[in-house]
């Protein structure tokens, strides 16, 4: 509610300002610095970042009481996400120059919301803003804490991530994504701008497995498996999956090579996690060459990575 209603609010009152001669100077006079392929390339992460957790219905679907429901919830996040961004990225533009939105800092839309309805706007917004980050770190911590549970109970991390208290709720897993949360916020405090940041680091790490999904469902439309009831569906989910693994590797390439060897570092040592779960079932840790060779490419790109912030090659 503290995010929505300062964003409704916002759009409102930029509504109301809206200069349709500024806002077609914008989009189409003046010189652009960049290509549109440019423009578009600078603007993918930032587009992932808003559309993460738009997932979370999938994330919770065990407590789902019907499993349509889960698609349902899916679909009206992504409208409703879809239409906030489209609305909040083109208003300002009816009521400033390019000039002067490209030179805000952030939060952008508090000083919009300044320059169009005086001090009080802005303060509105930051304070919505607060409400709304503390808001997000609680969901995201029971989101990542439900991730590493399930892998839990798949037997894919350790057996203790399985473990819930009395009230069902993953102690475990709540408490180590809680520190790394910590620790993570507590390395901001180095960085030249921690916002962007975080935004094109958490996009980063989040592009790897959503290319996974996107592979995985290509494989088995591929194969046909899991298509015996629904034969039909075949052609159209190996089209959708092809698109999401071309789409994913352009988002990957968009982003830069820096933030994939930073998501490289954090997903490294998570191998450990892994091999003490293979350890307790008394497996060997991979059985298959390509896993090996996986393995060796995202520790030889942490490895890299680690070099280059030693080095100042890569920095945050």
């Amino acid at each position: 509610v503290a995010k929505v209603i300062p964003i409704m609010v916002f759009l409102v009152l930029v509504f109301v300002a809206f200069k349709m001669d500024l806002f077609r100077f914008n989009l189409y006079g003046g010189d652009l610095t960049y290509g549109l392929f440019e423009q578009i390339r600078a603007t993918m992460l930032v587009t992932v970042f808003v559309f993460i957790g738009i997932e979370g219905a999938s994330v919770y679907s065990r407590f789902a009481k019907e499993r349509a429901d889960v698609g349902k919830a899916t679909i009206m996040g992504f409208i409703a996400v879809t239409t906030l961004m489209v609305l909040v990225t083109l208003l300002p533009y009816a009521v400033l120059e390019r000039a002067a939105i490209a030179g805000m800092r952030q939060p952008s839309m508090a000083a919009v919301l300044e320059s169009v309805v005086g001090p009080w706007g802005s303060i509105f917004v930051s304070v919505g803003l607060l409400v709304s980050v503390l808001g997000a770190y609680l969901a995201w911590a029971l989101i990542c804490a439900e991730v590493m549970f399930a892998a839990g109970k798949s037997k894919d991390m350790p057996k203790a991530f399985a473990r819930v208290n009395k009230n069902s709720v993953p102690v475990v897993a709540l408490w180590v994504t809680s520190i790394i949360i910590q620790l993570i916020v507590i390395t901001t405090y180095w960085s030249r701008d921690a916002f962007a940041l975080m935004l094109s680091l958490t996009s980063a790490t989040t592009l790897i497995p959503y290319l996974f999904v996107a592979a995985y469902g290509m494989m088995i439309a591929q194969r046909g498996e899991t298509y015996d009831v629904r034969p039909e569906e075949r052609r159209r989910d190996l089209i959708l999956a092809s698109v999401a693994v071309a789409y994913t590797l352009f988002m990957i390439y968009a982003g830069g090579l820096k933030y994939i060897l930073l998501a490289a570092v954090l997903f490294a040592p998570g191998t450990v996690l892994y091999y003490i779960a293979r350890r307790e079932q008394g497996k060997p840790v991979f059985e298959r060459p390509t896993d090996w060779a996986i393995f060796g490419i995202i520790v030889a790109a942490g490895i890299y990575g680690v070099y280059g912030l030693a080095t100042g090659t890569v920095s945050l």
